[in-house]
């Protein structure tokens, strides 16, 4: 069911069984990756989880490397490589490490990164783990072999939300980056929609019907208590945040129509950002927080504008196709990621803000709800397979996607939590 511009309150609605847990599949193939061997940690066999796979899935999933099945024996992170064998099998770095059970009951996560090429040692790390968060530490020793490789910081540590319905129970959940270990933030008869992590990722702002109306919560992650911060007249929708925090822009009928309006992150008395009698929805803030992305059917059609954050001036962004909606930012302000429809099929878009190329991201026909990862290098979507709704990844070229799909059941409405502060 997709999410359509004039009806945008009711069609976010999902229909059909929850599910937690996830099965990465990854595919397609980047222009240019690194080769890296990832070897089996010592000890992992006796944990229910083998940290080196889940620190190999990672790496897949970012597109930038080619993970190459280990030619050398076992190898733990006190120990130098063989590095003649590495290199014949093609590998330019090799991590290593080791698990262990201390007497307190945490675990005990090594690693260490070499690189086969140079013949240097480029890293290593250790952490102290509850059993529960193993699967944090494999996605903090891949953000570690991802930044010392690419130069970038890695995201497998982060965090997103969605949303599941089964039956007419509606659940907001919060999973780690790769769709694993979610844990239900809020159950609800009613649809929720919208979620939206704040830029601190400690809290998430999401609409719910629970009113019989939609209007918008702001949830804390850590305490699971919330607040009620709209429900004026009418419906509230589409909360986004500013950079600072301080602000949520989001839409009201209040006055009559769907227009933007800014409210303090506290609550209080929302001012409207902009004079028009056009539906003026689904805001997003640019990083630098001077300028605020919406749709608008203000020249006939849903496409993209953009306005000052205090609504001086409005400029059209998108030209190409009739119905454009979804904006979304990648962190460092340069790309604009939206859903455009091409022969009655929704795609995702990718705009290049600076020189307005426009890229087809995907293949599929049911695309919606476009977010980046925090460091700008990939995007989560909700999508339909073969008549399922799924999650996928993708990079930004379109050329390795990533499909979270669950065991049963349907999920909506994705966003990519920022890194932890």
């Amino acid at each position: 069911m997709m999410k359509r511009f004039f009806c945008y309150f009711l069609t976010c609605l999902i229909c059909s069984p929850a599910f937690a847990q996830f099965r990465i599949e990854v595919s397609g193939v980047g222009l240019t990756q690194i080769p890296v061997v990832i070897a089996p940690f010592r000890g992992q066999e006796a944990l229910p989880q083998k940290i080196s796979e889940i620190i190999r899935a990672d790496l897949e999933r970012s597109g930038q490397f080619r993970v190459i099945n280990s030619p050398v024996g076992a190898f733990d992170e006190t120990s130098r490589p063989e590095l003649t064998a590495l290199r014949q099998a093609g590998a330019d770095a090799f991590a290593s490490g080791s698990v262990l059970k201390l007497a307190d009951g945490r675990i005990d996560v090594r690693f260490r990164l070499w690189d086969v090429v140079k013949g240097q040692d480029l890293s290593g790390r250790s952490f102290a783990v509850s059993l529960p968060d193993l699967r944090l530490a494999a996605h903090r020793v891949a953000d570690d072999i991802y930044e010392k490789l690419t130069g970038d910081k890695g995201v497998f540590s982060t965090r997103i939300a969605y949303v599941t319905k089964a039956g007419q129970r509606y659940q907001l959940w919060v999973a780690d980056a790769d769709g694993e270990n979610a844990q239900s933030a809020l159950a609800s008869p009613e649809p929720i929609i919208s979620p939206a992590w704040s830029p601190d990722g400690n809290q998430l702002a999401y609409v719910s019907f629970e009113s019989r109306k939609p209007v918008v919560y702001v949830h804390n992650v850590s305490t699971g208590k919330r607040r009620l911060i709209a429900n004026f007249k009418g419906s509230n929708s589409a909360p986004a945040w500013s950079p600072d925090g301080n602000t949520l822009a989001l839409t009201l009928s209040r006055d009559g129509g769907s227009q933007l309006f800014l409210l303090s992150a506290a609550g209080g008395e929302p001012r409207r950002l902009l004079q028009s009698t056009s539906i003026d929805t689904e805001p997003a803030y640019s990083p630098n927080g001077q300028h605020i992305y919406f749709v608008s059917d203000r020249g006939g059609t849903p496409q993209i504008y953009r306005t000052t954050a205090s609504g001086q001036g409005v400029e059209r962004v998108t030209f190409t196709g009739t119905y454009n909606i979804s904006p979304a930012i990648s962190p460092d302000g340069r790309w604009l990621a939206y859903i455009s429809r091409v022969g009655g099929a929704y795609k995702l878009h990718l705009m290049n803000l600076p020189d307005g190329a426009v890229s087809v991201v995907t293949d599929s026909t049911a695309d919606e709800s476009p977010s980046f990862s925090p460091n700008g290098k990939m995007l989560v979507y909700a999508t339909q397979q073969q008549g399922r709704e799924a999650l996928m990844t993708s990079t930004l070229d379109g050329k390795v996607k990533a499909k979270l799909s669950g065991q049963q059941g349907d999920i909506r409405e994705p966003h990519w939590g920022p890194f932890f502060k």
